[in-house]
C-alpha cells in the first residue's frame, strides 16, 4: 500500500503518552475502519533517524506491505494555521512490531529508557484509548443516555443512589479526616521532588511548541521531538510533566532564551 494515493482520515486525534502527543487517525479502508499511526513522529520522540527506520521497514516483508500514506493535519497553536501532510503510517496492530524492531542498546543513551517504555506500553495505551471510543464510530455513553429506555432510567436511578451514598460517606468522614488530609497536602506541596502543576505543564508545553515552531520554519522539519528531547536531557527527565516544580522557572527561562536567540524577540507569552 505504500505507493498508493494518500488516504483521507475520517477522524484524527492526539493521545498523550508520557509527555508525547502521539497522533492517530481513523481511516476507512475498503469499508473497514482502521486506526493508523504516523511513524516519523515516533522516530523523533525516540531520537532515531526516520530515514534509517524507513529503510528497515522497507526490508521487512510484513511492515513494508502495511506502510501506508495518510493525510495528517498539523495545527500551529501559536498562529492558528493548519497544514495537511501525507505521512507514512502503520496500522495500530503493527506499531508494536515496528517498536520491537528497535534495539534500545543502539540508540543514544538519553533515549534508551524511552525506547523501552514505548516498547512496553505504547501499543497498550493507544489500543485502550481506541477501545474507549475515541477513534471509533461506537456511540458514546453520553449519547446512549439521551434515550429513555428502561435500562437508561434504571442506570440513572442507580447513579443517583450511589451519589447520595457517596455524599453521606464524605459528610460522616469529613470532620475526622480533614486534619489528616490537610497535613498530607501540606507535606506534598513542600516536598522537594514535587512535579509541576497542570497549569505549569501547560505553560511549559506552549513554550516548547513556540521554540519548535520557529525552529521548524528555519529547518523545514518537525522540530517538536527535538525540543522535547533537549528539555529531557537538560533536566534529566523522561516527560515534561515530570519536571520538578522547583526547576519550572529555570526551564521557562531556558526556553525563553532559546527562543530569543533564534528570533531576537522575547517569547510571546
Amino acid at each position: 500500500m505504500s505507493d498508493d494515493k494518500a488516504l483521507a482520515p475520517v477522524e484524527q486525534r492526539e493521545v498523550e503518552f508520557y509527555g508525547d502527543e502521539v497522533t492517530a487517525v481513523l481511516v476507512d479502508v475498503a469499508g473497514r475502519r482502521q486506526v493508523f499511526v504516523p511513524v516519523r513522529p515516533i522516530c523523533d520522540f525516540l531520537g532515531v533517524s526516520w530515514t534509517g527506520q524507513r529503510r528497515r521497514i522497507n526490508r521487512d516483508p510484513v511492515l513494508s506491505d502495511m506502510l501506508t500514506p495518510v493525510n495528517v493535519t498539523f495545527t500551529g497553536h501559536e498562529h492558528g494555521y493548519e497544514q495537511t501532510v501525507a505521512m507514512m503510517c502503520l496500522p495500530l496492530d503493527y506499531i508494536a512490531g515496528f517498536l520491537f524492531g528497535l534495539n534500545a542498546d543502539r540508540v543514544k543513551r538519553e533515549f534508551r529508557e524511552r525506547v523501552i517504555l514505548y516498547q512496553r506500553e505504547c501499543y497498550r495505551v493507544l489500543s485502550e484509548a481506541f477501545q474507549e471510543g475515541r477513534l471509533t464510530s461506537t456511540p458514546t455513553l453520553d449519547e446512549l443516555l439521551q434515550t429513555d429506555s428502561p435500562a437508561v432510567r434504571a442506570y440513572k436511578t442507580a447513579l443517583a443512589i450511589v451519589d447520595l451514598a457517596r455524599n453521606q460517606v464524605l459528610m460522616e468522614a469529613r470532620l475526622d479526616d480533614y486534619g489528616r488530609r490537610l497535613e498530607t497536602i501540606e507535606a506534598q506541596l513542600s516536598a522537594p521532588g514535587r512535579a509541576i502543576t497542570e497549569e505549569q505543564a501547560s505553560q511549559l508545553s506552549q513554550a516548547i511548541k513556540a521554540v519548535a515552531l520557529v525552529l521548524g520554519k528555519k529547518s523545514g522539519r518537525n522540530e517538536y521531538g527535538g525540543v522535547y528531547g533537549e528539555l529531557y536531557r537538560k533536566f534529566g527527565i523522561t516527560g515534561y510533566k515530570l519536571l520538578p516544580a522547583r526547576r519550572f522557572q529555570e526551564a521557562m527561562d531556558w526556553l525563553g532564551e532559546w527562543y530569543k536567540t533564534i528570533t531576537g524577540r522575547d517569547i510571546p507569552f
